[in-house]
């Protein structure tokens, strides 16, 4: 698998460049082709055309306006219980579609989930990796799933090109997908959804570019074949390579993606393979704030990169899932799934430490970190219907396993490199004084295998007015770790844990519902570290427990859902050991996230769509060492956020339609002790789309503005650290229909 990752990257280049040379070549063929129809001489000679020519050009125009309304779908993939419609079920899931993706142009998953208002979006510790925040608690590259599969998702960057729909649960869920292998997703779960060809053949163009000069494009062929067009076959390339918006980042991208399926009467059977290469060089990075920092540094112009100039990551991924479902009878139906991942990382690294938040003073860092990972995760089970006097039952049970093994090293410079927030100082790298691991050929440095077995009953009743789901999975967590230099075992951690769940859903009538649940989070429990004298002792997995009640009201084509919620996360801290002048390691902390969210989706009027909602949250500290911090706000967690993001199809120019957006997010405390924060933000965007048609074929034009006033903002303060928003950023793209 490495060697196949090295000889990816190898021609990665290569393939970028014949991605975007073939896009081209397809858009100026659907050029010249437009070109050759004949132009009306006179305005009689254009009343003279065909009826029946006009009404097919309408027809397209109005069925390429259609097929991207529905950008938001209210229901989702939700593990264990299958793909279920928002109504359905006791918890908050909608999906993001490829409309939205295409339409919004987004380049990376946390593009598409600015849509969210109840998730935003931070770096990694130290790199350019994406993390997501939802409901106050992280959800990790590691942890997002496909297909309900966990660990075979690329793990910092993911292009959406590929995908369907990306789906966001709100809540725990870990007796719907399991535990996450990197720990998150306490508060919400991603999931993505491959494409797959469709009844209606598609050969799609679309050629973009984003400010200040990224250039790139896609190509997305469907076709279905054989006898009841039996066999299906969905082609994906696309790329893109340049400088974005921020002075000096560049970023580039290449995808493959090939989604194979077949399916009869009984048997539904889908493969699919993919290739992904993300890189950043000379990223902006994020900002740590020095432990004598008395003061929140100004925000830069909205532009300005203190990253150095030496800084880059390069990511390979292979990854894939095959998936099997066979009916026995109509009351019967046995699945399973199997997919893989591989991935090559390499990045040089450089954060930056303010040490004086009133003159920007500051520090960098160097650290070289490779990254080879081999993932297999799979999923089996069986799920039955049947009845049992005027109850109606729906049975899930089965298994699931995720296998990762993570081999890496580091290779680290002494000191660092005295630079300013507002005045960077660009040096050559430093040379590494600190060596872990081999970094020319890493080695396992981490194993983790988890294995479960869930079990659910949802019964039915009143002519499915009523339903309960009621359930519980067994999660055995295995973890090691290896030393960098010479690969011995450091630390073995085995234990197991049961997560329970039971939801009702209340139908009072066909388009609303009530719904409850309790449902549980689940992550390893910590291993105590540093001079304690517990030295060493492995605790329980962690279990969150979250309460949720809320309704919901779905038409089809308008959506909106009101939640009000509690989780309860442990976590850890050292204190005092009684009057020894030693430390002891303790789990027994407790954040509590108390919030509501209000989403809204869907057409409000003929011509007018709106996507967006707010949350309010509480992130409370409820049991901290001796007490110092309790009743604090948790770091990096908003006290509330808005999105808007308003669709109108103009009345005066057929196929038009304007889009603004609005994001806005409360105060995030920056430190524990709540002394620092980051103020309220807004952003503002706005975007046109027009669709016309071109000899009977759709052609759709897009230009947008993100951060139309340039504001420069802090936007989070996750984990500590500042992330700087992003500049003004133009975006143009044409998708044609061939």
């Amino acid at each position: 698998m490495t060697g196949s990752l090295v000889l990816w990257q190898s021609s990665r280049k290569q393939m970028l460049r014949i991605m975007l040379a073939s896009v081209c070549m397809a858009s100026l063929t659907a050029g010249a082709y437009a070109q050759s129809a004949k132009p009306a001489d006179s305005a009689d000679s254009a009343a003279g055309q065909t009826s029946q020519a006009a009404s097919q050009d309408e027809q397209i125009v109005v069925k390429a306006k259609r097929r991207n309304q529905m950008e938001v779908i209210s229901g989702g993939q939700l593990g264990a219980l299958g793909t279920k419609k928002g109504l359905d079920v006791p918890f908050n899931i909608r999906s993001y579609t490829s409309s939205l993706i295409l339409n919004q142009q987004s380049q990376t998953l946390g593009q598409v989930l600015e849509n969210d208002p109840s998730v935003r979006t931070t770096y990694g510790y130290g790199n350019f990796s994406e993390m997501f925040v939802i409901r106050g608690f992280p959800v990790y590259g590691d942890d997002i799933a496909i297909n309900g599969l966990y660990g075979i998702t690329p793990r910092q960057l993911v292009s959406p090109q590929l995908f369907d729909q990306v789906q966001v649960l709100n809540g725990a869920s870990a007796f719907l997908n399991g535990a996450a292998p990197g720990g998150s997703g306490i508060g919400g779960n991603i999931n993505l959804m491959f494409k797959h060809a469709e009844n209606t053949p598609i050969t799609r163009v679309t050629g973009d570019y984003t400010s200040k000069a990224i250039g790139g494009g896609s190509l997305d062929v469907g076709r279905r074949f054989g006898q009841d067009k039996a066999y299906g076959l969905r082609l994906n390339v696309a790329g893109l390579s340049g400088q974005s918006a921020i002075d000096h980042e560049r970023r580039h991208s290449a995808v493959l993606g090939a989604d194979f399926d077949w399916h009869d009467d009984k048997t539904r059977i889908s493969l699919d393979m993919n290739f992904q290469n993300q890189g950043v060089n000379w990223g902006r990075p994020g900002v740590f704030l020095g432990s004598g920092v008395t003061k929140v540094p100004r925000v830069p112009s909205a532009s300005h990169n203190y990253g150095q100039a030496w800084t880059y990551n390069d990511l390979n991924y292979i990854f894939g899932m095959l998936n099997v479902e066979h009916d026995f009878s109509k009351y019967l139906t046995a699945y399973a799934a199997f997919g893989g991942m591989g991935g090559d990382e390499k990045g040089d690294y450089s954060s930056l430490t303010v040490t004086n938040g009133q003159t920007g003073a500051a520090t960098n860092g160097a650290m070289y970190v490779p990254v080879v990972q081999t993932n297999e995760s799979t999923r089996a089970g069986v799920r039955a219907h049947f009845y049992t006097g005027p109850v109606k039952h729906e049975v899930n049970a089965g298994g699931s396993g995720l296998w990762e093994e993570f081999d890496t090293a580091y290779a680290m410079a002494s000191g660092s490199i005295a630079s300013n927030l507002y005045h960077p100082t660009y040096t050559s790298r430093p040379a590494n004084a600190y060596i872990g691991g081999n970094v020319d050929n890493p080695q396992r440095n981490s194993f983790t295998r988890l294995y479960s077995l869930y079990f659910s009953d949802t019964m039915s009743f009143w002519k499915d007015r009523i339903s309960l789901t009621a359930g519980f999975r067994y999660q055995n967590m295995l973890l090691n770790g290896y030393a960098y230099n010479g690969g011995a075992m450091t630390s073995h951690y085995d234990r197991d844990a049961i997560t329970p769940v039971v939801g009702l859903v209340i139908r009072p009538t066909r388009q609303t519902s009530i719904y409850f649940n309790r449902i549980e989070g689940l992550a390893q429990g910590p291993q105590a570290t540093g001079n304690v004298v517990n030295l060493g002792q492995i605790f329980p997995p962690y279990k969150s427990v979250q309460y949720e009640i809320g309704a919901k009201y779905d038409t089809g084509r308008f959506s909106t859902t009101l939640a009000f919620y509690q989780t309860s996360q442990p976590n850890s801290y050292t204190e005092p050991f009684g009057n020894t002048g030693q430390l002891i390691f303790r789990a027994d902390g407790m954040q509590r996230n108390r919030g509501a969210e209000l989403t809204v989706n869907g057409q409000i009027l003929p011509g007018l769509r709106f996507n967006g909602g707010a949350t309010l949250i509480d992130a409370n500290l409820r049991k901290t060492g001796d007490g110092t911090n309790n009743g604090h706000t948790a770091i990096g967690v908003p006290n509330y956020t808005i999105n808007g993001n308003l669709e109108y199809d103009l009345p005066f120019l057929k196929g038009g339609t304007v889009i603004g957006r609005v994001v806005n997010t409360g105060k995030q405390w920056v430190n524990t002790a709540n002394t620092l924060h980051i103020p309220v933000w807004t952003r503002f965007d706005l975007a046109l789309r027009y669709t016309f048609a071109v000899e009977h074929k759709p052609l759709t034009l897009r230009f947008g503005v993100d951060n139309i006033a340039n504001t420069r903002y802090w936007a989070s303060a996750f984990n500590g650290y500042l992330l700087q928003g992003l500049p003004r950023t133009f975006k143009f793209s044409f998708t044609a229909d061939l």
